[in-house]
């Protein structure tokens, strides 16, 4: 009885609501980091990366099918063309450049489609989170 009150308790806890997720920007070290996380685990579906005043973002996909190969980046009417590449236990990573009109597209809408072969993932960050967008994009142009 007891082992099946500690088994229903650990997956109650690795049960998160909708609600615990958020984005969270950690500007005070470097890198840089913005992260879609449910704080205080480590639980991630993405996270921003960029070493203050690079122009370069690196964007980390963690969950879903790992994608590989070139990818087209779509913000608004933007696009780009980047190298997307599996990275630590499936995650998928590509870079942008801060500087690019695909990344000012996004920080408009905190809209973001990344299409590998058949593959697409969509990153969405609300309008209530896109001040740290902003200023995550801010902190990294140089």
């Amino acid at each position: 009885m007891i082992a099946l009150f500690v088994i229903a308790a650990l997956a109650a806890q690795s049960l998160r609501p909708e609600s615990a997720w958020t984005w969270t920007l950690y500007s005070d070290a470097e890198p840089v980091v913005l992260a879609h996380e449910v704080p205080d685990t480590a639980n991630l579906r993405t996270t921003l990366e960029c070493d203050p005043g690079a122009s370069v973002a690196r964007l980390t996909l963690y969950g879903g099918p790992p994608l590989a190969g070139m990818a087209r980046v779509t913000a608004g009417e933007a696009y780009a063309v980047a190298e997307a590449a599996t990275v630590r236990a499936g995650a998928t990573r590509l870079a942008l450049r801060t500087d690019h009109p695909v990344f000012a597209a996004f920080t408009v809408d905190g809209r973001l489609a990344i299409v590998v072969g058949e593959q697409r993932r969509p990153i969405e960050i609300p309008a209530a989170h896109l001040a740290k967008l902003r200023r995550f994009a801010e902190l990294c142009s140089g």
